[in-house]
């Protein structure tokens, strides 16, 4: 494997481990072991270095802090937060749409608190109710109806161009 395409890989792995752990679908512990799998990919930072060999009891704002020097040594930028969530809403519209969650588990996160900018994340995030107990009470009977759509909704975000840069 040729050492530029192996960086290249890494950069982009670490772009997208940027973007989960802004929708905080990334533990800060889990950081020093992605630091260590970036290395090993072939990316050299200092601050890689220092977060890989943090433990993963280590003080969670040093590791962000680490964790955020070294996205900014090896050129990446960190996402905005809604721009991060929208794209999370994303992968949790894939989740469904291939089967790997129900529709129920779209109301156990505050996915309907997302700021949706297009129509397709708007038709998605109107679907999903607040919380687990608001389900049937919003429903009522309608359950697979609201399945149904919901399915549909997360099939036409999915297939919509995705927003901003990629993560």
């Amino acid at each position: 494997m040729e050492p530029e395409s192996s960086a290249r890989r890494g950069l982009t792995a670490l772009s997208e481990v940027a973007c989960r752990y802004q929708a905080d679908e990334m533990r800060p512990e889990d950081l020093p072991m992605v630091a260590a799998e970036a290395l090993a990919a072939g990316l050299d930072a200092p601050a890689l270095c220092e977060l890989a060999g943090r433990p993963r009891s280590a003080d969670v704002r040093d590791i962000r802090d680490t964790f955020e020097q070294a996205l900014a040594e090896s050129g990446i930028e960190l996402p905005s937060r809604d721009l991060a969530r929208r794209h999370a809403l994303r992968r949790m519209a894939a989740k469904l749409v291939d089967g790997e969650i129900a529709p129920a588990d779209l109301a156990r996160d505050a996915w309907w608190e997302t700021e949706a900018g297009t129509a397709a994340e708007r038709s998605f995030v109107a679907l999903i109710p607040q919380c687990e107990c608001c389900i049937e009470y919003t429903l009522g009977l309608n359950e697979q109806k609201w399945a149904d759509q919901l399915r549909n909704a997360a099939l036409a975000l999915t297939s919509s161009p995705p927003v901003g840069p990629g993560c």
